[in-house]
């Protein structure tokens, strides 16, 4: 019996370009391609002009009528001063039940172009690797349809990588203390958090998704082992065959330590103030972050620091400049730029993440990497990212039994939600250019180690390779 050889990677995404998950689908598409794969990237909405990603289309398979008012649609929006609403109908016409459903909260997994994602590239893939499933677009519904999981799964290996908890909620990204993920939803205590749904139908989603599960065979991947444990006690458990933890990666040839002065100079940022920086698209409203306790500890830092100017770079987020006491927010729109993102951590003196609940931040990966102490809130993931200090004077908030020494550490963790706590940890930091040094160092050398990009894209190819071999054996006994 020949040897099964991997040859064609297709993978699924949101978008191609972007934060979270999409940027880690994009990365692991180009290595996979820059190796001599066939790579490929099937998305809900096509932003670059790439060949080889393409566009799932929300009409394939629809009747004639459908595909000409989604035509229709589509041409409307593309002349210039045509009213948003025009396009929006026709969409509606042309799918009505997509609207039902947004109406009534049922999640729409209205997509019947998801069916024929083998038939979207010139070779059918050899895996099929799925990240984020979820998003809405074109006014209409979600871009992936769930139900063909179990179908798609008999025909060729299915990896889902989870960076979120979606797939096995009522309908929420995240569901903060929330535990009716566990036991079938229902009475939904916050139906605005991300993907927000319109009536209480969380019962409903989630006991469609559980009957997906149990046709569907999966193999699983998360980027940090606290989602892993998470997935294992869903309603995935049923459908999972193999499950393995690969911590995201970062492009350690792009995020690197770089000279402080040269990277402010090239940023208009002042050479003398203390920088601090915080990466996350519209972090003022992003109900995972917590701005509010970062305003408010960047506010106690510059209290104590009366004499040196405190500077936050708030990177991700196009607002107007904020002064709050004696320190200044500065807002900074997202960038796909890496090399510009870059030089904002190279510029900084501390990368500071306050969070109510993460998976596994890419940001905080790129800080390390870039040589730039952390401080971070300690939820979800971020335990597994961030290397934290033991130190006396910081007992009371961190837990100082679980913390590493100098020479490992590689910043704080603290309690969610307390700003004094959060802002008594960068002040030991600023207070220490001998400290910020040393673990700044640290987690170069840690990021080099754990969180290379180079050894995330090695563990999904020997793991496909070790699929399709055992594919081959299973067909073959």
């Amino acid at each position: 019996m020949p040897d099964p050889k991997l040859t064609t990677i297709v993978q699924v995404s949101t978008f191609e370009r972007g934060g979270g998950a999409a940027w880690v689908a994009w990365r692991l598409f180009s290595e996979y391609r820059r190796r001599g794969f066939n790579s490929y990237l099937a998305v809900g909405k096509k932003l670059t002009g790439d060949p080889d990603v393409q566009e799932i289309s929300s009409v394939a398979g629809s009747g004639v009528w459908s595909r000409r008012l989604a035509s229709l649609a589509t041409a409307v929006d593309a002349r210039a001063g045509s009213p948003r609403v025009l396009g929006r109908a026709l969409r509606h016409l042309a799918a009505p039940s997509h609207w039902i459903h947004r109406q009534l909260g049922i999640e729409d997994f209205g997509s019947p172009g998801t069916a024929h994602i083998a038939e979207m590239f010139p070779s059918g893939p050899d895996v099929l690797h799925c990240h984020n499933l979820h998003g809405q677009f074109r006014g209409a519904g979600g871009y992936f349809d769930l139900r063909a999981l179990a179908s798609l799964s008999r025909r060729f290996p299915v990896i889902l990588t989870l960076h979120d908890a979606w797939l096995f909620t009522g309908h929420c990204a995240h569901s903060f203390e929330c535990e009716r993920w566990r036991s079938g939803c229902g009475r939904c205590p916050d139906l605005t958090i991300y993907p927000a749904i319109r009536r209480d139908s969380t019962a409903h989603n989630w006991r469609r998704k559980q009957r997906i599960y149990r046709e569907s065979s999966l193999f699983l991947a998360t980027p940090s082992q606290w989602l892993m444990e998470k997935a294992k006690h869903s309603i995935l458990a049923p459908a999972i065959r193999e499950a393995r933890v690969v911590p995201n990666g970062v492009d350690l040839a792009v995020f690197r330590p770089g000279n402080q002065s040269h990277a402010r100079r090239s940023l208009g940022l002042p050479l003398d103030a203390v920088v601090l920086l915080s990466a996350s698209v519209g972090i003022r409203d992003n109900v995972f972050k917590d701005y509010a306790t970062l305003k408010r500890a960047v506010d106690l830092v510059a209290d104590a620091t009366p004499e040196r100017h405190v500077m936050l770079v708030a990177l991700g987020d196009d607002s107007p400049t904020e002064q709050v006491g004696r320190a200044t927010i500065r807002f900074v729109p997202h960038t796909l730029d890496a090399t510009v993102v870059a030089t904002y951590y190279q510029a900084a003196d501390v990368y500071v993440h306050a969070a109510k609940i993460d998976t596994f931040p890419n940001t905080v990966l790129e800080a390390l990497a870039c040589g730039l102490p952390v401080v971070a809130t300690s939820v979800g993931g971020i335990p597994e990212q961030v290397k934290s200090l033991r130190n006396p004077a910081l007992a009371d908030t961190v837990d100082h039994d679980q913390g590493y020494g100098p020479n490992e550490a590689t910043g704080f963790l603290v309690t969610a939600g307390d700003a004094r706590a959060f802002a008594n940890a960068v002040r030991v930091l600023l207070d220490s250019q001998e400290l910020r040094a040393r673990l700044g160092e640290n987690g170069v050398r840690d990021a080099c180690v754990r969180f290379d990009l180079e050894n995330q894209v090695t563990a999904y190819l020997s793991w496909y390779q070790q699929i399709i071999e055992g594919q081959q054996v299973k067909e073959g006994s």
